[in-house]
């Protein structure tokens, strides 16, 4: 009896130990999985990352030029980051420089008319922000909130942050609710704060971690290398 005993619980031990082996091989197997699946995504979105970043450095030359004319050179990569967030470099207006005209989006269906819009822009922004002593951060907003954003700024503590876009915001929303509602889209992370987008600032200093671009003189001397 004893031994029969013994031998059902080895047998019973010996079934443990595999159902134990079997059940971590498919959890590993599983893992490998997902892991798998995750670098793959990730890869994907890294391409199309990358493939952003190149059509936005292309017009790096066009965009130092046109500033160049209004002696505010320095900020080639910022304003190419400005571009990144409006457009990754797509479409016939990538600066989405249409509506500072005054003009319904993309009007505008020249790259190079658009970029001289938006360096137009960029620059009357940075001169009032100067003359408000806003920080630059503010700059960078009103480029998507428009000038008086800067004036809100100054009258607010001159320094930017996503708190101060909401208040912002919020007060457009309420002059024009039927305008900035979202889409109607109460999920938008920018609910119900849907004039402009209170994180652009935010969005546009991590592409500017990112970007580069080539300058004119840069590539010429790299041709004539």
């Amino acid at each position: 009896m004893k031994r029969k005993k013994s031998s059902k619980k080895q047998v019973q031990r010996n079934f443990n130990i595999v159902m134990l082996l079997f059940i971590l091989f498919m959890g590993f197997f599983m893992f490998d999985r997902f892991l798998g699946m995750f670098n793959e995504k990730f890869n994907e979105l890294k391409i199309v990352e990358d493939n952003s970043i190149e059509e936005v450095a292309k017009y790096g030359p066009v965009i130092h030029e046109e500033l160049e004319k209004v002696n505010l050179e320095e900020h080639t990569v910022t304003v190419a980051a400005l571009m990144m967030q409006e457009s990754k470099g797509m479409g016939g207006d990538p600066m989405q420089a249409s509506e500072s005209l005054g003009l319904p989006p993309n009007t505008i269906t020249d790259p190079r008319q658009s970029i001289s819009q938006g360096v137009s822009y960029f620059s009357k922004a940075a001169a009032y922000g100067e003359q408000k002593q806003v920080d630059f951060a503010a700059v960078i907003q009103a480029y998507n909130m428009g000038i008086g954003y800067i004036d809100f700024v100054a009258e607010n503590g001159k320094r930017h942050s996503e708190e101060l876009a909401k208040k912002y915001s919020m007060i457009q929303v309420e002059k024009n609710p039927q305008k900035y509602n979202c889409g109607g889209d109460k999920n938008n992370f920018r609910y119900p704060y849907c004039y402009g987008d209170f994180s652009y600032s935010t969005k546009v200093a991590k592409h500017i971690e990112t970007i580069t671009v080539e300058k004119p003189d840069e590539l010429a001397a790299k041709a004539a290398f």
